[in-house]
């Protein structure tokens, strides 16, 4: 692809983002949305692949869909109470509508079956944009409105953390099990939100460090699948030693940056008197922590000297930048004493 046409590319991908972000009407953020999307589709098919040509396919159906039941139900909110404002929102048929919507664009279960398929097509470069910045906007618009039925997003948060976790449980292939990280993360948020918005935000953000990091080790590893992880200690031995603890963090064990939203999390549950949804959100990420673990268990006890099942790739060496990487991982391990200043910044 030619540079100038992945800086226009990457430039309405920006741009779509923070008109959504920015926007108070509910036509300007479907706008954003959309520019959003088309600006993502080349970056998706650009390997003229089948496999990522098909995931471009399955994802444009989904996000057109999403679009358009979002569309619908912003214009009968505005036929049925005269608001095109996204905080006006006091329809329930609507808002549920509208909720539904955005949980099919970030894929939160059960409407969730689209983003493995998709993310296992694409490239690991374009499957780290998929998974962070474009959760960015409909995220925040599910932030916005206030569902008038707060059992839904309970029920959407628990599926998602359920499913995130056992779904990954079988799998073999990297991109899939990021996609059901992914999918239990965003129910972790989906549980929170609308008992603390600015809890559910850092959260977000603590997943965008996390996930920066994983996608970026696996792609200097050229990883994508567990057998291929199982022999990197050869190529990047330092790598693959910190790679554990990011892995582990993701899976919130402390003391790494990890544990410091779902400690919070399960607080204010907690606080909520939603002592059973706590229980129930502790135990599904004992099954995220699993396949963490799994693949830990495939990087270092498969390590020299110990004997390999798989064969060893041809290895070319890596012009990837080794410093986004190094400050993400640093990020990624050492933020958990940070928490005091983190809920500071959230009680204004």
């Amino acid at each position: 692809m030619s540079p100038y046409t992945l800086l226009i590319l990457l430039f309405s991908l920006s741009l779509g983002t923070f008109i959504t972000l920015t926007s108070s009407h509910w036509l300007l953020a479907w706008m954003g949305l959309e520019i959003n999307t088309l600006a993502i589709i080349p970056l998706m098919a650009q390997n003229h692949h089948p496999r990522a040509v098909e995931a471009t396919t399955k994802y444009f159906l989904t996000q057109a869909t999403a679009a358009a039941m979002l569309l619908f139900a912003s214009t009968t909110n505005a036929w049925i109470t005269g608001q095109w404002e996204i905080e006006q929102m006091t329809h329930p048929l609507t808002t549920t509508m509208i909720t539904l919507a955005l949980a099919l664009k970030i894929g939160l279960a059960p409407i969730h079956a689209w983003l493995p398929e998709v993310l296992q097509g694409l490239d690991l470069t374009t499957g780290l944009i998929l998974s962070t910045w474009q959760k960015l906007a409909p995220f925040t618009l599910l932030m916005q409105i206030h569902p008038t039925n707060p059992a839904l997003l309970i029920l959407l948060g628990l599926t998602s953390t359920l499913v995130g976790g056992w779904g990954g449980l079988n799998q073999t292939q990297l991109r899939k099990i990021l996609a059901y990280s992914s999918i239990a993360h965003l129910g972790w948020m989906t549980l929170i939100m609308q008992f603390s918005p600015s809890l559910a935000f850092m959260t977000l953000l603590t997943y965008f460090v996390m996930t920066f990091s994983t996608f970026l080790v696996f792609k200097l590893n050229k990883a994508t699948n567990i057998n291929t992880l199982a022999t990197s200690s050869t190529k990047t031995p330092m790598l693959t030693a910190l790679t554990p603890l990011v892995l582990l963090s993701l899976g919130g064990l402390p003391p790494l940056t990890g544990f410091m939203p779902k400690w919070l999390i399960l607080q204010e549950l907690s606080k909520q008197e939603l002592a059973l949804v706590a229980t129930m959100a502790a135990l599904t990420a004992l099954l995220s922590l699993y396949f963490y673990l799994r693949l830990t268990y495939a990087m270092t006890l498969t390590m020299s000297p110990n004997n390999t099942s798989s064969l060893t790739c041809w290895r070319l060496y890596s012009t990837q930048h080794t410093l986004p990487t190094a400050i993400s991982i640093t990020a990624t391990l050492l933020l958990l004493p940070l928490t005091p200043a983190a809920i500071a910044m959230m009680s204004f």
